[in-house]
């Protein structure tokens, strides 16, 4: 069963509160569940540094026996028990209160999970434990050692301690949403140049601007609203939308978005959408929404305890009802002492441990390895995925242009070609004027100095060079290079002659294809979502193998392609590093960003490459896998010593062999599952990725 399914519809909370202006934290109720049913780590943390300060000194006078016997020798085991009882209460009843809410929670809704037995084993420890301090000389003489009565505290502290650090440690991650939304609606500009009747200018906020007013937006400004172009051209870039790299030319009566940027010139356009219906907004919502109706982990742990806590409560009522009626002699004490017993046993002491510190120990050894693992539960779901979506441009691709192919027309060469188109282009900040210009330089090529530079938004540049005007602008619709369907071409002519094409291409990434065939062989779909052509995206795919690419696709048709293949019981894993990402990242299992990409990406994101490579989400994947592999061998241990002993508890075999649990046993027990647990956790440490 899922411990946060019913978390959020019960208790009437979302994981986060979204909206414009996101309200602090429960700041009127600091104890409300936010996410799997419990309050924030804010208000988890400092029970957390409580519990540890209490339970420290409570094992050292449950143990101290056996680690500092000079120590504690003068503290008589009644006074111990007292002074146990009075360090473990608070824990048990203030730190570990939202655990007491959740298995309240639990057995009124009958939706057992780790809480349900958690609870139920430290509370019994800790009842049994207090009953025999208040009530030490009743206990019969076969429950009693050399130390006096056994008690429990220290399990019931340490439980508590550990299940508050590992809830801790999970809660991080998710804490980081609202932070991505902030950054997202951050893009806007707060105001806006509003241009008057009269083509005067103010400046107004943005929530001012109504539709059909007009707008002025100057270079390298933001735009504020949703709108079009009313004259002239204008070079936006859009990689915030679309992570394609270069300026997008728009003509009068194009749309152009909020939050996109201005590249050259200013211009003015009359504002269409506002305020919440902006594309930006709308991507805000999508991410919202994905982060909303992400289906909370579920967790091994809860999944075995929703069978293993009914049979535990099971066993332990039998256990009472069976002493209490078939030993008469023997009275119903020994019987409530043995369900006690079956209930302390079984509490899941390393089970608060099996993932917890598997996940953290294998985030360390994925930071070494270049794997930033932000959601822990992301890690455990990478392992069971079966389909890899991912964006093109800066992720299979550097997400720059590059020269591709320099083909000369008439008297010139190659080098004299790119010699002058690169001496025209050395004034402009443009991407493609930057690429030309590095290959330049990459040969060695002496640039001449430019004169009487002219830019003309999406038509080119043009300069004199050597006494000649060099002319670059697009290649004319329909012209292309064989070999090259992909490239931007641009046409170099000098005075008015054609002097050849340049065609530029957003290179592959080394090591993209071999990665892609490392992730094949691991069992995963690859396919290519990207915005560009279909025939850009089919060379691609087939460079590289894929097994199938989604071409043309906006922002919003990359989440649905997520719901559409997760409708289709595959397990998607996304991975892409835009800000038209985020919603799909969001939507996905698993969202991977690249570390060289957009910051909202990598806050949608559960695991950031940090060099943006693909080698690393082949690690990433081999990491996951360990990891789950590892939480199910600590599973495995958690429980294994506990239903070894649950018969013994019971006092199955007293009929038989007169045996009954030795109350040293339950707690000799529950320490060997948890040492276990962590030395095979630690294992991780090693792991070759």
């Amino acid at each position: 069963m899922n411990h946060a399914s019913s978390s959020n519809s019960a208790d009437g909370h979302g994981h986060h509160h979204h909206g414009s202006a996101p309200a602090p934290d429960h700041a009127s109720a600091p104890d409300q569940p936010v996410y799997m049913g419990l309050p924030h780590e804010r208000y988890l943390r400092p029970k957390l540094y409580v519990a540890t300060a209490l339970t420290v000194p409570v094992l050292i006078l449950s143990m101290g026996e056996m680690l500092w016997p000079d120590l504690v020798h003068q503290i008589t085991p009644r006074m111990s028990g007292w002074l146990q009882f009075l360090l473990t209460t608070p824990v048990f009843f203030w730190a570990g209160a939202p655990f007491i809410r959740r298995w309240w929670k639990s057995i009124r809704e009958r939706d057992t999970n780790m809480f349900t037995l958690t609870v139920t084993g430290t509370g019994a420890a800790y009842f049994y434990s207090t009953a025999a301090v208040f009530f030490w000389a009743s206990f019969p003489p076969a429950y009693q050692t050399h130390h006096g009565v056994p008690l429990y505290f220290e399990a019931t502290a340490f439980i508590t301690t550990i299940v508050l650090l590992g809830q801790i440690l999970e809660q991080r991650a998710h804490a980081r949403t609202d932070e991505a939304i902030r950054g997202l609606m951050d893009l806007a500009p707060k105001t806006a140049h509003r241009l008057r009747a009269d083509d005067t200018e103010e400046d107004v906020p943005v929530d001012q601007v109504q539709v059909g007013d007009r707008l002025r937006v100057r270079p390298g400004e933001n735009l504020p609203v949703d709108g079009h172009l009313e004259a002239g051209r204008a070079e936006i870039n859009e990689s915030m939308l679309t992570g394609e790299p270069l300026p997008v030319v728009k003509s009068a009566g194009e749309a152009v978005s909020a939050g996109t940027l201005n590249t050259t010139g200013s211009f003015v356009y009359r504002a269409q959408r506002v305020g919440a219906d902006t594309l930006l907004a709308q991507i805000v919502r999508l991410v919202e929404q994905a982060v909303e109706s992400e289906a909370p982990i579920q967790r091994l742990a809860d999944r075995v305890s929703a069978w293993f806590a009914p049979v535990v409560l099971t066993i332990a009522t039998v256990t009472f009802f069976s002493w209490g009626l078939f030993a008469p002699e023997q009275g119903w004490l020994p019987g409530l002492l043995n369900a006690v017993a079956v209930l302390i046993i079984a509490c899941p002491c390393a089970l608060g441990l099996a993932t917890p510190v598997s996940i953290v120990t294998g985030i360390g050894r994925g930071a070494q390895a270049g794997v930033l693992v932000k959601d822990a539960a992301a890690l455990e779901r990478l392992a069971e995925a079966t389909t890899l979506l991912i964006d093109k441009t800066g992720t299979l691709t550097e997400g720059r242009p590059l020269v591709a192919l320099i083909k000369p027309a008439g008297a010139f060469s190659e080098a004299e070609l790119l010699r002058v188109a690169a001496s025209a282009e050395s004034a402009s900040e443009h991407p493609l004027a930057r690429a030309i210009v590095t290959a330049a330089q990459a040969r060695g090529l002496i640039l001449s100095p430019a004169t009487d530079f002219i830019a003309q938004p999406g038509a080119g540049v043009s300069a004199i060079i050597e006494g000649r005007r060099v002319a670059i602008s697009r290649a004319p619709a329909g012209y292309e290079l064989p070999g090259h369907p992909s490239a931007t071409l641009v046409s170099v002519t000098v005075d008015g002659q054609e002097a050849g094409v340049i065609a530029l291409a957003d290179a592959l990434k080394t090591g993209t294809a071999a990665a892609i065939t490392a992730l094949q062989h691991l069992g995963l779909k690859v396919y290519m979502v990207t915005g560009d052509r279909t025939a850009a995206a089919r060379q691609v795919a087939e460079q590289l193998g894929l097994d199938g690419f989604h071409a043309e696709v906006t922002p919003a048709r990359k989440q649905e392609l997520v719901r559409e293949h997760q409708a289709r019981s595959e397990r998607v894993v996304f991975a892409g590093d835009g800000l038209n990402d985020a919603p799909a990242l969001a939507a996905a299992e698993v969202g991977i960003a690249m570390g060289t990409g957009t910051d909202v990406a990598m806050h949608s994101a559960g695991i950031v490459l940090v060099k943006g490579d693909l080698a690393a989400l082949v690690r990433a994947v081999h990491l996951s896998r360990a990891t789950l592999r590892n939480i199910k061998q600590n599973l495995f241990w958690a429980f294994a010593y506990n239903i070894a002993g649950l018969p013994l508890a019971a006092g199955a075999f007293y009929p038989l062999f007169g045996w009954l649990l030795n109350p040293m046993f339950a707690g000799a027990a529950m320490s060997l599952s948890s040492i276990t647990v962590v030395s095979n956790a630690l294992r991780l440490r090693r792991v070759r990725l």
